[in-house]
């Protein structure tokens, strides 16, 4: 029975899901979910990240790395860690920069935080078996200084999703609808005295104000709000860590540098959006990361933060025009491949603008770029 069915057959039985839950199950299901059976990342899957598109980005994270190792005293040991590594590329050009230090080699305790059997598998493939695995943040040994880098990890965390009606607040919910397909509803959060919708009403386990921001009472009727209480929970893990520790962590991803609505889940199926109801388990399901939120979580667990760049923003200070002319002059060939590469990552239409990054560090920290965090 596919996880489309099973998930059928739950809710038939036990009523409506949650977004999280179904976003947990699609991605991490044992038997079908997608990252536990079938990733495809690179130009011929189902997507492509920033270090697939070309060496220079994951060249120029290692130099943010290794100088940020440098102002931070240059301590050895240190836990160099990477979280959702993909299939190892960012983390294979990162440690090819850091050979401009032998140092920074000899310090780096590399680890590699990753859920998926497949990925750890390619990533093995890539790095060898320099690398140590683990699942989860807390499963990397502490008592040492961390560099951390997540390049599209915030995405993968499920987002609750809220929906102001003219009565009030509701959140989006999957049942089953016309011939048993899978529907989108809501769970009435005050729910109206009768009446029932096409997947049910039913309070919700929690009112709004334990997810939603103040600035969402204002929205009209129809306005969709995203919360993530398991990226603001990464953030706050993290950011505890750096303020016991010391270090820092750099967090890349696609999503949203202020508080606003829309909704913005979906799966992506061979580069293209597809129905995410319909294809449980055999695509790439994502939400927009909450910068915003992420920033206020990490700093109310006692770390510095922020600002919030845009990744074109980011890689033209680091140095990314500059490495691409570099590269171009010395492979005339590549020239025209090396400058559509280079608008890939920083052009306002590409992932300049859409793509963000924001730091989280250790309250004696200054890393580069990231001087005015508080």
């Amino acid at each position: 029975m596919s996880l489309l069915d099973r998930l059928k057959a739950q809710i038939a039985q036990d009523g409506p899901i949650g977004v999280p839950e179904f976003f947990t199950r699609c991605l991490h299901d044992p038997r079908d979910g997608y990252y536990a059976t079938r990733p495809d990342l690179g130009a011929g899957g189902d997507f492509i990240t920033a270090p697939l598109v070309s060496q220079m980005f994951g060249e120029l994270i290692g130099l943010w790395v290794l100088e940020t190792w440098t102002r931070m005293g240059r301590p050895a040991p240190f836990r160099l860690v990477e979280m959702g590594p993909g299939d190892g590329t960012l983390m294979s050009d990162l440690l090819r920069a850091g050979r401009l230090d032998p140092a920074f080699l000899e310090a780096a305790q590399v680890w590699l935080v990753e859920v998926s059997e497949p990925l750890k598998a390619r990533q093995a493939a890539r790095l060898g078996e320099g690398p140590r695995w683990a699942s989860r943040l807390d499963e990397v040994p502490g008592g040492a200084p961390m560099i951390l880098v997540a390049n599209e990890l915030l995405d993968c965390l499920p987002a609750r999703q809220f929906i102001r009606t003219r009565t009030g607040w509701a959140e989006r919910v999957i049942g089953l609808g016309e011939g048993g397909a899978l529907a989108f509803g809501l769970r009435a959060i005050n729910p109206p005295p009768r009446g029932r919708g096409p997947v049910g009403h039913a309070p919700s386990p929690s009112g709004p104000s334990d997810h939603l921001p103040r600035w969402g009472e204002e929205l009209e009727a129809g306005a969709v709000v995203e919360s993530s209480p398991a990226q603001a929970a990464l953030a706050s893990d993290i950011a505890h860590r750096l303020v016991i520790d010391g270090g820092a962590a750099l967090l890349i991803d696609y999503g949203r540098a202020e508080l606003e609505p829309g909704d913005t889940l979906q799966a992506i199926q061979n580069h293209r959006k597809v129905d995410p109801l319909e294809t449980a388990g055999l695509a790439d399901l994502t939400v927009w990361a909450d910068f915003p939120s992420v920033i206020t979580a990490a700093r109310d667990t006692g770390a510095k933060a922020g600002p919030i760049l845009t990744q074109g923003a980011f890689l033209v200070a680091l140095g990314i025009i500059q490495r691409a002319e570099a590269l171009a002059a010395r492979q005339p060939e590549r020239g025209d491949q090396i400058a559509r590469q280079l608008d890939r990552l920083i052009g306002e239409a590409q992932m300049g603008e859409l793509f963000k990054v924001a730091c989280l560090c250790a309250p004696d920290l200054s890393p580069p770029l990231f001087e005015d965090a508080t």
